[in-house]
C-alpha cells in the first residue's frame, strides 16, 4: 500500500505531497521529488536531511512505511545541512560568561520588597537601631578613656589622682576641678621670653622707623625745581657781560668825532 508522504520544505520549494510506494525508503524520496520538480537537484541530496517533526533525524535506510501509524499522513520535514565551523565557540562562550559574571553587583539597595519599602531603607532602619542599642557602651568607654587620660595628666603633674581618693566621682567633675600651678622656674622662663620678644619687636620698629625717615630727606635734598634753577643760570650770565654807563657814553663821542673828519678832509 503506498504511503502518502507531506513534505515541509525549504524556500522556494513549497509544502507538497507525493506517494511513496510500500517498500520506499529515504533515500527514494529525493528521486520522487525530482520527479515532481524537476529544477531540484539530485547533487544536493548529500548536503540535504530528513526528520520528524519531533526533530528526530532519519536514517536513508529507513522505510517510509515504518513511519506511517495508521492511516495518518507521514510528515517529514526537509532542511538543509548546516557546515561546521572551525570550533571554538565553547570557549567564545565560557570566555563571554566569565565577563558577565564579572559584571555582576550585589547592590540591591533600589530594589524593594513584598511591602514596597526599598531595601536600602530597611538596611539604613537597621544600622539605626543597631546604633542606639549600643549608644550606653560607647559613652561608658568614652567616659573610661576621658578618665583615664585625666589620671595620666594628673601623674605627670605629681597630683594624686582624684580618682583614689574618691573612685565614685566622674571624668566630668575631675575635669573641672580646678588644680594650683606652682612651677616658679618656668613662670621665670616664660616671663623672660614674653619681655625679649617685646623688646625684639620694639627695636625692630624703631630701625624701620629710622630706615622711612633717612630716606625721605634724601629723596628732599635732590628734588629742586627746575624754575629756580634756571633763574639763578640766567642771573649769572648778564652778570659776567656788563658795560658801565660812562663808557659806553664816552666811546660813543669818539667814534663820531673820527667819522666827521674824515668827511672834512
Amino acid at each position: 500500500m503506498a504511503s502518502n508522504v507531506l513534505i515541509q520544505s525549504f524556500s522556494p520549494f513549497p509544502t507538497f505531497s507525493i506517494s511513496a510506494p510500500p517498500s520506499a525508503q529515504i533515500n527514494d524520496i529525493y528521486t520522487l521529488i525530482n520527479a515532481r520538480y524537476p529544477s531540484f537537484p539530485l547533487s544536493l541530496a548529500n548536503s540535504l536531511v530528513f526528520s520528524t517533526n519531533a526533530g528526530h533525524v532519519l536514517s536513508l535506510n529507513d522505510e517510509v512505511s515504518s513511519l506511517r501509524s495508521g492511516d495518518a499522513l507521514v510528515t517529514l520535514r526537509l532542511t538543509p545541512r548546516l557546515l561546521g565551523g572551525k570550533g571554538g565557540f565553547g570557549s567564545q562562550l565560557r570566555a563571554a560568561g566569565g565577563r558577565m559574571s564579572s559584571q555582576k553587583t550585589s547592590n540591591n539597595d533600589s530594589c524593594r520588597d513584598l511591602s514596597g519599602r526599598r531595601l536600602s531603607t530597611i538596611k539604613e532602619a537597621k544600622k539605626l537601631a543597631d546604633y542606639i542599642e549600643h549608644e550606653p557602651a560607647r559613652l561608658a568607654a568614652k567616659a573610661e578613656a576621658e578618665k583615664l587620660k585625666l589620671e595620666n595628666l594628673e601623674r605627670k603633674l605629681g597630683i594624686t589622682p582624684s580618682s583614689s581618693k574618691n573612685p565614685e566621682t566622674t571624668a566630668e567633675v575631675l575635669s573641672g576641678k580646678k588644680h594650683r600651678f606652682d612651677d616658679t622656674e618656668y613662670l621665670e622662663k616664660t616671663n623672660e621670653l614674653k619681655e625679649g620678644v617685646k623688646n625684639a619687636v620694639s627695636v625692630a620698629l624703631l630701625k624701620k622707623k629710622k630706615k622711612a625717615k633717612v630716606a625721605s630727606e634724601s629723596t628732599n635734598d635732590k628734588e629742586i625745581p627746575s624754575k629756580d634753577a634756571k633763574e639763578i643760570k640766567g642771573a649769572e650770565k648778564p652778570a659776567s657781560k656788563t658795560v658801565p654807563e660812562e663808557k659806553v657814553s664816552t666811546v660813543i663821542p669818539v667814534v663820531v668825532a673820527v667819522a666827521l673828519d674824515a668827511v672834512g678832509a
